[in-house]
Parts: structure tokens; C-alpha cells; sequence
């Protein structure tokens, strides 16, 4: 009888994670994230939409190892577009609230995203130094972290993006015997989310007046189930399927 080790175990692909930091303020803040990222092992950096990259700013808190990361990061002005290859997307605030429930700790968090890891790429989303994410951003996320402090709950966005690595870095050669298939990604949930609302809508499931309120529970229930690409083209084409039912209805009342 086998006792189980000889079964492939999986580990955190660091590879397939990429830090995002959206609308940073200070440019020596890129550079000490990527300072943070270096240390831990990670390599990714998104920028969107940054008030001030400032390179040689950048590179004096970008030391060693980091500067390689400031060279070859990735520099959007757009958060939509920038999110669209991602399979899975994590937002990170210090704020909570009943449109902001945090769902997972840096440490819970690092554990789930072994598996998630091996087939997808995952983003780990930063807002700006001032107020962070906003409610509006974290829509585009399928989970929300909060790092737990004491009486002072808003960090340095570096140390924040620290705490985080260290997590990811500290599980990445714990084995999961989990491993997830590519999922959606961002860009084919927005599609799907968008043609969604849209149904919900002329059928008079949501209100028009308010949409987003009702599409945020739809985000939140969803983004439980970690849809595939599959599984977003079946949605679509159910929507499509009561687009035409609606079409047929009102050529019958001409």
C-alpha cells in the first residue's frame, strides 16, 4: 500500500506572482518595493498609472539585485488593462467595511496561493500611499487581505509589500497536494461581468439606478467559485442565449 510520497507535490511558482502598485505617489517608494520584492525572491512590478516615476529617484532607494527589477517592470495607464492577464488577483487594504470584507490574512493567504500559483498568474494589488484601494478597484479582486497591526493600522506601502513577500517567500517550498487548472482572467471576467450586468439589467433583476451595488454581490459570490475560461464562455453564452429570447419577445410585439 502506498503511503502517499510518491505523490507530486506542488510549490509556490514566485515566478507567477506579481506585485501591482497603483497610482504610487513616491517614487522611492517603487524602489523600496522592489528593494522588498528582491529580497523575498520576486521579480514582477507592475506600475499603473505611478504620480511620479522619477527613475533616478527610483534607483537610490533600488539597491543590488532590485535594480533589475526597476529595468524590466511594466508601466500601465490603465488599471483594467493592466489587470487583464491575471488568472487571480488579490487586493490588499488596511480599511474595512461591509463593501470591504477582508477575507484572508498575509499568512492564510500565502498557504492559498500554492496551488493557485502553479497554473496562473497572480497579481497582489497595492493602492496609493495616501487612501489606498478604492472600493471601485477592489471589484476587480477575488480576495482581500488585510496585514493585522496593533493600534496604528496604516503602513508604508513598502513595509506593507514586505510583510506580504515574506509570507509568500516563507511558503514557497511548502508542498500542496492542490493544484488548480488555469483559470479566467481578468480580462475575460470583465467581459463576462460586463455582458452580465447588462442581461441583469433588461430583465429587471438589478436596479439601473444602482447596478454596481448588486453586481458587487455577483463579484463576491463568483469570485468564491475561482471560475475557468470555460466556465466564463458558458455564462456568456447564457446571456447571449436570453439576449436573442429578449430580441424574439420584442419582434413579437411590432
Amino acid at each position: 500500500m502506498k503511503d502517499g510520497s510518491d505523490v507530486v507535490k506542488d510549490t509556490m511558482v514566485l515566478e507567477n506572482i506579481s506585485i501591482i502598485l497603483n497610482e504610487t505617489q513616491l517614487p522611492e517608494n517603487i524602489g523600496f518595493t522592489a528593494r522588498a520584492m528582491a529580497n523575498m525572491g520576486m521579480t514582477r512590478l507592475v506600475l499603473v498609472k505611478p504620480k511620479n516615476c522619477d527613475l533616478s529617484r527610483v534607483r537610490k532607494t533600488a539597491t543590488g539585485m532590485s535594480v533589475d527589477i526597476v529595468e524590466q517592470m511594466e508601466v500601465s495607464d490603465d488599471l483594467r488593462a493592466a489587470l487583464k492577464p491575471f488568472q487571480y488577483i488579490v487586493g490588499t487594504t488596511a480599511r474595512l467595511g461591509n463593501h470591504r470584507l477582508a477575507m484572508a490574512d498575509p499568512r492564510l493567504l500565502a498557504s492559498e496561493l500554492i496551488p493557485i500559483s502553479k497554473n496562473n498568474k497572480v497579481g497582489i494589488l497595492f493602492g496609493p500611499e495616501d487612501c489606498g484601494l478604492s472600493n471601485e478597484q477592489l471589484r476587480f479582486c477575488h480576495k482581500i487581505v488585510t496585514i493585522n497591526t496593533s493600534f496604528f493600522s496604516s503602513l508604508n506601502l513598502s513595509h506593507a509589500v514586505m510583510v506580504i513577500c515574506y509570507e509568500l517567500f516563507m511558503n514557497s517550498h511548502e508542498p500542496s497536494k492542490i493544484s488548480l487548472p488555469r483559470l479566467a482572467n481578468s480580462f475575460e471576467l470583465e467581459g463576462m461581468y460586463d455582458h452580465l450586468q447588462e442581461v441583469l439589467m433588461t430583465i429587471g433583476f438589478i436596479n439601473p439606478q444602482n447596478p454596481e451595488h448588486w453586481m458587487n454581490n455577483i463579484r463576491r459570490f463568483l469570485s468564491r467559485v475561482s471560475l475557468r475560461a470555460r466556465e466564463v464562455k458558458i455564462i456568456r453564452g447564457i446571456c447571449r442565449q436570453i439576449d436573442w429570447y429578449i430580441g424574439q419577445i420584442e419582434k413579437t410585439r411590432e
